[in-house]
């Protein structure tokens, strides 16, 4: 980048003019403001960047201003929304700008930089997934000529020289891009005599001609001519550059028209947990190297993407429990059970061979034995490490992989170490080792200590997993299809990431989302919350870290629970359930604010609210038994509980040794959850940091407590609520959202998708259409109100549409599980006046899936379980067996597999055509096939003749496409 230096604002003989011109509304108090890289611009400091100024153009209103620079100026360049302090509301998404002052401009000159404001979605195209995967180039660009950066004609008298740019992402081999229009410079609407531009880089496109003062305004528009000489005119309306005012006397006019418009570009996808999938080879569980056969189907059922669960270790308490996915060991580390042991060696002795045979037959059955499985990999992993630990310790490729990953994996390695020498992951009972130093690192991994095989052999085990998603993830992309990961929203708190990194998470609490479909007394995940304050005194450094080593293998990824980012259910960690909570961060009452409205009596509000009468209800006649256990009455007739058990935990704690002592009446379930109801019978939250500040607990209006208060108490406490919930944190939460999430999306190329359901805050959806994130719609959680089911036909471009997700029932069990909300699905949606089919018939699946192939949504994406339910002979299992995750249990076994091989479902021709039709009849994107696209509906495709008619046709849209096929 040249320095421009120190120079003077007056126009000199070696300096020249630079304007700026940009359409967008704003909103009152708000403006434009172009900042870059040089003094001139504010050197990225925005507050010293300079301040565009408004004029109506028709109907745009576009923003301008103007800076003097010398010859050969070169800068980078964004627009940002400012308030009247230059504070920043909002910036451009995407690469910065370059503005280059090329050649063959002379002094005393004015040029004109025209541009769009970049959203999220135009840098979409731009993203891995895209970029090199759907739109890979059919032929190299890189060994395009590139166009000379250097003016090639001088605009003299009153002409004008007009630069065109456009984006075009994919492009097939030996098409062309013209832009045509109006003039006879553009051909006049015939592309044989439009003007043809040069490739420039980066999916950028260029070219330049001189037009006279008197020919503007121009109308044009860009298209494509491809090697059977058929032109492919974009949509929309046509676009048009006006001169300048006579008093403007800018010479060189630089469009920047951002991407070409062409018909939204639509693909399909299934879903599939890793440990569900069923192969000839594997060990009980699904494995890394499945995927290649995973893909193979997928191309084959017409299918560009392939979505995973999360896939790190979570080999926290060493038993099933260790199945749940989102409970990270490690945010960075693979897990074990997803390793194939035949691929360890060429060379496993025969011996093992017969063992792991063996072990096929014993392990496949109906679900996974996690402590099974886990156990014999680890065993057969063993066996082979002993063998040839010196031959790949010792081998390039390994001592590349452990120098590009011993930052995690060292810790890691000693994590698993430690965790397994004290039978406990819980540090606290590691004596020295419970704080983590760099220091104690090294001398537990030091080659010179007793245990260092034991430490090799975690790096040899995530050495492997490497390279066999490594292998699969390369396959996955030479076959078109993405592979899309999931990052969780929390880590286990005995994880390697809370011992190394203790200061960036709130040990003191918990995570989990308040009451919602999933679960209507909320769910506490047992996750520490993040302290985002410290996170981002390295810029979000860990966050970015999990991005980057995501990347390695994914191309897209699902945000786990996204509205985190923006403020998340924060729950005391001797919490229990996930009813009482808090959001953070948030504005909470203020004792003076609730005193301005006549609430004094705090302790009343906020302890639990137990009266005799209540106890009697709720336990008959065990009431006197539960006075005395857990209660003491401290007013006559009102109770409060005892120390040992005023906490959920405690509860839980006391109804345990309550009961090995034989001491209860009734069943432990029962009691707990009237105790917990006991406890849970809140008005108001006392923030633990500061008692003079409170939080309205959740659905306060089904409490007694709440019931029994006088009507100007209840009708403050229920405004306060809304105010709470529902108005006062949204800017808060917006702000919030857009300090983290951007740093999260710049981290990689990868596409993002976030999972929004849940109780949606007003500002997520905007947040989310800015950054140019792909939200989620199931069609049994809509998110109007109003609606029982949602409408697939009405769901937005930006999103990914599903009949159902991993955490609720499948499409085949949500239709048998309730007979009422079937007769009303039948007859609503599927608009049919007779009784519905009892069973989830092949018809039911085939109408619910074609509805989401044909809705808008850029994604469609299918759990297999619902795409096998289009095949009677795959629906002999019970549906209720098919459910991957039930949000309602915190210990729920993850086990599901799929009943049927990957090899057998590739040799189903049948399942694949009646997929493949559905995808092709909905206008999705099909795979290649035989280094040939398959289009499943044509595009808008013209002859050179019928171009000229084209110009006549003015589509209005207001909404640019994103992404184009």
């Amino acid at each position: 980048m040249v320095n421009p230096g120190l120079f003077s604002a007056n126009k000199s003989t070696n300096s020249v003019k630079v304007s700026f011109r940009i359409p967008y509304f704003t909103q009152w108090g708000q403006s434009l403001l172009v900042c870059g890289s040089v003094p001139v611009l504010g050197s990225w400091n925005v507050k010293k960047g300079v301040l565009l100024s408004p004029v109506h153009q028709g109907a745009e209103l576009i923003w301008g201003g103007s800076i003097t620079v010398p010859k050969g100026f070169q800068c980078q360049y964004s627009y940002y929304v400012v308030d009247d302090n230059k504070n920043v509301l909002r910036w451009e998404m995407g690469k910065k700008r370059e503005l280059v002052l090329r050649e063959g401009i002379q002094s005393g000159q004015e040029i004109e930089f025209r541009d769009l404001w970049q959203t999220g979605s135009d840098a979409l195209p731009f993203r891995s997934a895209f970029k090199d995967v759907i739109f890979r180039q059919s032929w190299d660009l890189s060994d395009a000529t590139v166009g000379v950066n250097h003016i090639n004609v001088e605009p003299e008298g009153e002409a004008i020289l007009v630069q065109f740019k456009i984006s075009c992402p994919n492009i097939e081999k030996d098409t062309s891009i013209y832009v045509i229009g109006s003039n006879t410079k553009l051909g006049q609407w015939k592309v044989e005599n439009g003007l043809k531009l040069s490739y420039f880089g980066e999916s950028v496109w260029k070219a330049e001609c001189v037009m006279q003062r008197s020919d503007f305004p121009i109308k044009y528009r860009y298209g494509k001519y491809d090697r059977s000489g058929n032109f492919s005119i974009e949509s929309g309306p046509n676009r048009e550059v006006y001169a300048n005012s006579p008093r403007n006397e800018a010479k060189y006019i630089f469009l920047s028209d951002g991407m070409m418009r062409e018909i939204p570009w639509r693909g399909a996808g299934v879903a599939v947990p890793m440990f569900s999938v069923r192969s000839e080879s594997d060990l009980g569980v699904g494995e890394f190297l499945d995927l290649k056969l995973l893909v193979d189907w997928a191309v084959a059922s017409g299918f560009h993407l392939v979505q995973l669960l999360p896939i790190n270790d979570t080999s926290v308490h060493g038993m099933w429990w260790d199945s749940y996915p989102y409970s990270s060991l490690s945010v960075f580390a693979l897990h074990p059970l997803y390793l194939r042991v035949q691929a360890l060696s060429k060379n496993i002795p025969e011996e093992i061979k017969k063992e792991i045979e063996k072990a096929k037959q014993q392990l496949d059955g109906k679900d996974v034995d996690y402590e099974a499985t886990m156990a014999t990999k680890l065993s057969i992993a063993k066996k082979v490490f002993a063998q040839e630990k010196d031959l790949i310790l010792n081998s390039s490729s390994f001592k590349e992989f452990f120098s590009e990953n011993e930052g995690w994996l060292k810790p890691y390695a000693a994590f698993c170490f430690l965790r397994d020498f004290f039978e406990t992951s819980d540090r606290t009972q590691w004596g020295c080792f419970a704080h983590y130093s760099e220091d104690k690192l090294e001398k537990l991994v030091s080659k010179d200590s007793l245990h260092y095989e034991i430490i090799c052999f975690h790096y040899y085990v995530q050495y492997h997993l490497h390279l066999q998603l490594s292998e699969a993830a390369e396959y996955a992309r030479k076959k078109g299809v993405i592979l899309k990961g999931d990052l969780p929203i929390g880590v286990d708190r005995n994880s390697v990431d809370t011992w190394v990194y203790p200061n960036l998470f709130r040990m003191n609490t918990s995570t989990g989302a308040p009451p919602d479909y999933f679960d209507k007394n909320g769910q506490n995940w047992g996750f520490p919350t993040y302290n985002w304050e410290e996170m981002s005194k390295d810029n979000y450094g860990w966050w970015r870290a999990r991005l980057t080593q995501m990347a390695k293998y994914f191309t897209a990824y699902r945000i786990d629970h996204i509205l985190g980012f923006f403020r998340i259910w924060e729950l005391p960690d001797h919490a229990a359930t996930g009813l009482v909570g808090k959001f953070r961060p948030s504005i909470p009452l203020s004792q003076e604010e609730l005193e301005r409205e006549g609430i004094w009596d705090f302790n009343r509000l906020s302890y639990p609210y137990i009266k005799r009468e209540l106890l009697q209800e709720k336990f008959g006649d065990a009431w006197t038994f539960v006075a005395t256990t857990f209660l003491k009455e401290i007013d006559k007739n009102f109770y409060e509980f005892k120390e040992d058990c005023n906490t959920e935990k405690k509860i839980a704690s006391k109804l345990k040794t309550c009961a090995e002592s034989s001491l209860l009446l009734e069943s432990v379930d029962k009691l707990q959850r009237n105790l917990f109801d006991l406890s849970q019978n809140i008005v108001l939250i006392r923030d633990p940091e500061d008692p003079r500040k409170f939080y309205p607990r959740f659905n306060l209006e089904d409490t007694i407590s709440f019931q029994d208060l006088d009507d100007h108490s209840k009708n403050v406490l229920k405004r306060l609520y809304h105010d709470y919930y529902f108005c006062r944190q949204e800017n808060l939460w917006r702000q919030n959202a857009l300090k983290t999430l951007p740093v999260l999306l710049n981290s990689s190329d990868m596409l993002a998708c976030g999972e929004d359901l849940g109780l949606i805050p007003s500002c997520v959806h905007p947040v989310m259409q800015e950054l140019g994130l792909v939200g989620l719609r199931i069609q049994r959680m809509p998110n109007e109100p109003d609606l029982e089911f949602g409408i697939p036909s009405k769901y937005s471009y930006m999103t990914v549409c599903a009949p159902s997700c991993h955490d609720c029932s499948t499409l085949r069990a949500w239709w048998e599980e309730d007979e009422e909300r079937r007769l009303r699905f039948f007859k609503n949606v599927m608009e049919s006046d007779g009784l519905p089919p009892d069973q989830c018939v092949p018809e039911v699946a085939h109408f619910v899936i074609r509805q989401h192939f044909e809705a808008p949504s850029m994604w469609a994406i299918f759990p297999l379980q619902d795409l096998l339910a289009l095949k009677e002979e795959y629906t002999t299992r019970p549906a209720t067996e098919e459910t991957i995750n039930d949000p309602t249990n915190p210990k729920h076994y993850w086990r599901f597999r799929v009943h049927v091989t990957l090899e057998s479902l590739i040799k189903d021709n049948d399942l694949q055509t009646t997929i493949k039709d559905l995808v092709g009849w909905s206008g999705r994107s099909l795979p290649k096939e035989d280094d040939s696209e398959i289009e499943a509906s044509p595009v808008s495709v013209l002859s050179a003749a019928e171009a000229l008619s084209e110009k006549q046709k003015f589509a209005s849209t207001t909404e640019k496409p994103v992404l184009v096929k």
